[in-house]
C-alpha cells in the first residue's frame, strides 16, 4: 500500500480478523466443538449467519450453547484461534433459521448486510468471510473433480480428500480486479443494470489464467470501456466472501477518453470530475448519484481519488 495513502480503511468490510491461523494445528487431529467448551462457533443457516445481541451491538462469535437449540451441526470447521480459544464455523439448514429469528437474543441477516449496517465489531468481519467462504465450498465441492467419487473433510476444513484416487482438494479464492481508471483530474465510474438507482462504482472483473494483475485491469477495462490503460499502481484488497474472492483494488492510468461501452456489461460509464466524485461520497450530487458505501473497496479508491 503507498505510504502517502490518504484515506482510512477502517470501514472496510471483511478486511480486518481476529484469526489466528496456523496450519500446523490443522495437520494432524483437530480440536472438535464438543471437546472445546470455551470455543467461538460462527453459525450459519443456509448461507446467512447467526448473530448474538449484546449491550452495544451484536457478535458473530458464539457459544456452542448458542447452537445446541438446533441439534448436531451437519458441517462443522476448525476456523483456527480468535484469542487463543479454537474457532469453529457450523453450518445448519436454511430454514433453522426461525430457531433464532423470533428470538431477541439473535440478529439472522444476511453478511452484506453485517458489513453495511457495522453489525458487529470490524476485527470479526474477516472472521465471518473467512467462515463463509469455507462453508460455501464445502457446500459446492462434495466430490472429486478427477474421478467423481464423494470425497471427505480433512484438515479442519482446509482440505477435501478422494478415497478413491487420492486427488487432494484444496479450497479456492478467485482473484478480481477492481480499478479506479484516471486522466488527469478525472476518473472513470460506470453501472450496471442491477445496481441500486444512481450507484456509480469501479470496472471490475475476473483474473484469467496466466494472466498479471496488471493485465487484467488493462484488458477489462478496453473490453467493457473501450479505454486503453498505461501505468495501473496496486492499493489495496479486501475478501469478499460471495462465495470467496479477493478484490484486488487497483489504480490505471487512461491513455485516452473516448468511451466505447459494452452494454451487456455496463448500463452507462462516464468520467467524473474530483469534485463530482466528492459530491458523491458526500451523497450531496445534485443529480442524486453515489458511490458504494463505505464497506466495499470501489469507495475506498473513489475517496482515494478524492482527497489525493
Amino acid at each position: 500500500m503507498p505510504a502517502s495513502l490518504p484515506v482510512s480503511l477502517d470501514r472496510l468490510g471483511y478486511t480486518h480478523s481476529l484469526l489466528e491461523r496456523h496450519s500446523a494445528e490443522r495437520s494432524g487431529p483437530t480440536p472438535t466443538l464438543a471437546d472445546t467448551p470455551d470455543a467461538s462457533l460462527l453459525l450459519f443457516c443456509g448461507d446467512v449467519p447467526v448473530l448474538r445481541v449484546t449491550d452495544e451491538h451484536a457478535t458473530c462469535l458464539l457459544n456452542p450453547e448458542d447452537a445446541a437449540r438446533a441439534g448436531a451441526l451437519p458441517l462443522e470447521l476448525f476456523l483456527g484461534r480468535v484469542g487463543g480459544r479454537p474457532a469453529f464455523a457450523g453450518a445448519l439448514p436454511a430454514d433453522a433459521a426461525a430457531l433464532y429469528r423470533d428470538d431477541p437474543a439473535y440478529r439472522v441477516i444476511d453478511a452484506r448486510a453485517v458489513a453495511v449496517e457495522g453489525a458487529v465489531p470490524a476485527p470479526e468481519m474477516g472472521v465471518l468471510a473467512t467462515a463463509k467462504s469455507l462453508l460455501g465450498w464445502h457446500a459446492r465441492h462434495g466430490f472429486c473433480a478427477n474421478c467423481g467419487h464423494a470425497t471427505t473433510l480433512s484438515c479442519g476444513g482446509f482440505r477435501r480428500d478422494c478415497g478413491s484416487c487420492g486427488t487432494e482438494h484444496f479450497p479456492r479464492t478467485d482473484p478480481v480486479v477492481i480499478m479506479l481508471i484516471t486522466r488527469g483530474d478525472r476518473c472513470l465510474l460506470g453501472r450496471q443494470a442491477r445496481f441500486l438507482p444512481g450507484v456509480y462504482s469501479c470496472l471490475a472483473g475476473f483474473l484469467e489464467p496466466g494472466e498479471t494483475i496488471e493485465d487484467a485491469v488493462r484488458r477489462e477495462t478496453f473490453e467493457e470501456a473501450g479505454i486503453r490503460v498505461g501505468a495501473v499502481r496496486y492499493h489495496f484488497s479486501q475478501p469478499w466472501p460471495f462465495p470467496s474472492s479477493l478484490m484486488i483494488g487497483c489504480e490505471g492510468e487512461a491513455l485516452g477518453d473516448a468511451l466505447v461501452l459494452d452494454r451487456t456489461e455496463l448500463e452507462d460509464a462516464r468520467w467524473f470530475t474530483r469534485e463530482e466524485v466528492r459530491r458523491m461520497l458526500d451523497r450531496t450530487h445534485p443529480d442524486g448519484l453515489m458511490t458504494p458505501p463505505p464497506m466495499a473497496i470501489a469507495n475506498a479508491l473513489v475517496r482515494t481519488f478524492a482527497e489525493a
